[in-house]
C-alpha cells in the first residue's frame, strides 16, 4: 500500500547545496560574508533613510521597507544554514520547518508586492509630476504597505496552512538549505492535488498579477519620457527609476531562471543551486544597487558614516 510506510514526522533532514564535506567550510564562510553583507548593507539603507529629513519622500519609504525585507528573508533561511554546518546537524524541527516555509513565502511575496508599490510610485512621479504629491499621500503610502504585508501573510498562511495536512513517509530528506514549498510537497505521501493547485493559483494571483502591474507601469513611463522634448529631461526621468529597475530585472530574472532550472532538470543539486539566486543574491544586491546609482543615497550614506547633518 502507498501510505503503509507512513510514520509521524517530528523532524527533517536539510542535506543543503552539498554533500562533499570538504566544500562545507567554503560554504560556511561564503554565506557568513553574503548574510553579514546584507545585513549591514540593508541596515545602513534603514539608518540613512531614517535620519536624513531630504529622504522622508515615498520612494524612499518603500526602500526602507523593502531593505527591511530583505534583512527578514535572508535571516530566515541562512542563519539556520550556517548552524546546521557548524554543528554539522542536518536536522530542523518539523515546527521549525514549516515556520521557515511560512516565514519565506510571507517576505517572498511581500517583495514582489514592494517592487509593484514602487513601480506605481515611479509611474505617479513621472507621468503626474504636478499631482505626485496629491496622489502618493503618506497615507497612502503606508496604506498600500499595509496592503501588501496584509496580502503576504496570506499567501503565506495559505500554503503553510494546506501543507501542514500532508502526511510523509520513512524519507525525510529536503533536498535543499531551506524547507522550500516544492521539495516538502515532493516528500508527501498523501495526496497534493490541492496544494499543486494552489501553488498555480497562487502563483499567477500573487506573483503574477504584479508582474503585469510593473510591466503596465514602465510601458506608460517610457511613452512618457518619449514624449518629453529636451534630452536632459528624458534622462533625468530615465535616472529616477533605473535603480528600481535593475532590481525588477534582478529578481524576476532570478526567479524565472529557477523556474526553469527546475523544468528542465531533475537534479536536486541543481535546483538549490539555482534558488540561491532569488532567495540570497537579490538581497544582498539591492543595497549596492541602490547606494551606487542614486545620488541622494550616496549623500545619506556618506553623512551618515561621518556623523554629519546634511545642510540644504
Amino acid at each position: 500500500m502507498k501510505f503503509k510506510n507512513q510514520t509521524f514526522v517530528s523532524e527533517f533532514l536539510l542535506l543543503g547545496l552539498t554533500d562533499d564535506p570538504e566544500l562545507q567550510p567554503l560554504i560556511f564562510s561564503l554565506f557568513l560574508v553574503i548574510y553579514l553583507v546584507t545585513i549591514l548593507g540593508n541596515l545602513l539603507i534603514i539608518l540613512a533613510i531614517s535620519s536624513d529629513s531630504h529622504l522622508n519622500t515615498p520612494m524612499y519609504f518603500f526602500l526602507f521597507n523593502l531593505s527591511l525585507t530583505d534583512i527578514c528573508i535572508s535571516t530566515s533561511t541562512i542563519p539556520k544554514m550556517l548552524v546546521n554546518i557548524q554543528m554539522q546537524d542536518q536536522r530542523i524541527s518539523y515546527t521549525g520547518c514549516f515556520s521557515q516555509l511560512c516565514f519565506v513565502l510571507v517576505f517572498g511575496c511581500l517583495e514582489n508586492c514592494l517592487l509593484v508599490v514602487m513601480a506605481y510610485d515611479r509611474y505617479v512621479a513621472i507621468c503626474h509630476p504636478l499631482r505626485y504629491t496629491v496622489i502618493m499621500h503618506p497615507c497612502l503610502c503606508v496604506l498600500l504597505v499595509l496592503l501588501s504585508l496584509f496580502m503576504s501573510i496570506v499567501h503565506g498562511l495559505l500554503h503553510s496552512l494546506a501543507a501542514l495536512p500532508l502526511s510523509f513517509c520513512t524519507n525525510v530528506e529536503i533536498p535543499h538549505f531551506f524547507c522550500e514549498l516544492a521539495q516538502i510537497i515532493k516528500m508527501a505521501c498523501s495526496d497534493t492535488f490541492v496544494n499543486a493547485m494552489l501553488i498555480y493559483s497562487a502563483g499567477n494571483t500573487f506573483f503574477g498579477v504584479p508582474l503585469i502591474g510593473i510591466i503596465f507601469s514602465y510601458i506608460k513611463i517610457i511613452f512618457c519620457i518619449l514624449k518629453m522634448p529636451s534630452v536632459g529631461g528624458r534622462y533625468k526621468a530615465f535616472s529616477t527609476c533605473g535603480s528600481h529597475l535593475y532590481v525588477v530585472s534582478f529578481f524576476y530574472g532570478t526567479a524565472f531562471g529557477v523556474y526553469l532550472s527546475a523544468t528542465f532538470t531533475d537534479s536536486s543539486t541543481k535546483n538549490a543551486v539555482a534558488s540561491v539566486m532569488y532567495i540570497v543574491i537579490p538581497q544582498v544586491m539591492n543595497p549596492f544597487i541602490y547606494s551606487l546609482r542614486n545620488m541622494e543615497m550616496k549623500a545619506a550614506l556618506r553623512h551618515l558614516i561621518n556623523g554629519k547633518q546634511r545642510i540644504c
